[in-house]
């Protein structure tokens, strides 16, 4: 059988490392090229490059920017095109994660978690549109569980996720039906590298969650293929949590 995404371009945000490279390998195991954006992880958006262009020729290529550069969505929309002659997928999966508690909350902090949650992913969906409108295309974002219900001490990046959900919902409308907007709300995927959460709020995480366990990069890969290839869906968010967010 043909891969369900052969000839078909993908742009994944923040594809370098952890659910972006899982996604990343996703799609293109499905036969899509990629289009593999990274801010500070030169390395290993190289190292998956090479993993991919390895396993099919050409198939693979980076692209470096930040996310907050007003000229950054136009920019790799148009290394999409330059490389790839389409752009089919955009998968707004590149997030900034963590705390703001009220009364330490500063502009710049606004600035970031909204920026790169948010806005970025309004102008990119904004400059692919006409693209993806031509080839029927799909726009998956990346929110959070926490969208609907706030983390207490991550205010803003509630924030900026509950806007992403509603950001989804939106386009859904203004692009349909030419293009179709869903989301991935994860749960507990991989804990943060820098130690955000210690043992006991990782135990009591775990706890409250029914499948009684965290997920993996690949859960959320899995969805957004799902995603990519449900052509009657379009302004759901899918929770992809072991069921935490229905634990009362």
């Amino acid at each position: 059988m043909e891969p369900a995404l052969q000839g078909k371009t993908a742009l994944v945000t923040g594809a370098a490392r952890r659910i972006g490279a899982a996604i990343a390998r996703r799609l293109h195991a499905a036969g899509a090229n990629l289009v593999l954006h990274y801010r500070g992880a030169e390395a290993d958006a190289g190292r998956l490059e090479t993993e991919l262009n390895a396993a099919r020729a050409g198939s693979a290529t980076t692209v470096k920017g930040d996310l907050l550069a007003p000229i950054a969505p136009q920019a790799l929309v148009s290394a999409a095109l330059e490389r790839y002659r389409r752009l089919d997928i955009l998968v707004n999966n590149a997030s900034s994660f963590y705390p703001t508690a009220i009364g330490e909350i500063e502009v710049g902090h606004w600035e970031e978690l909204v920026g790169s949650n948010l806005r970025a992913p309004l102008f990119l969906a904004q400059a692919a549109a006409p693209h993806l409108a031509k080839m029927q295309g799909v726009i998956v974002n990346i929110t959070d569980i926490h969208a609907a219900r706030p983390l207490r001490g991550y205010v803003v990046y509630s924030i900026a996720k509950a806007g992403l959900a509603a950001l989804t919902r939106a386009l859904a409308l203004e692009l349909a039906p030419a293009v179709r907007v869903n989301a991935v709300a994860p749960g507990t995927i991989a804990w943060p590298e820098d130690g955000q959460f210690e043992p006991a709020e990782r135990e009591r995480i775990v706890a409250a969650t029914p499948l009684a366990r965290i997920g993996g990069p690949k859960d959320i890969a899995q969805a957004v293929l799902y995603l990519c290839t449900a052509p009657f869906v379009t302004g759901q968010v899918l929770a992809v949590d072991g069921g935490r967010s229905v634990f009362s």
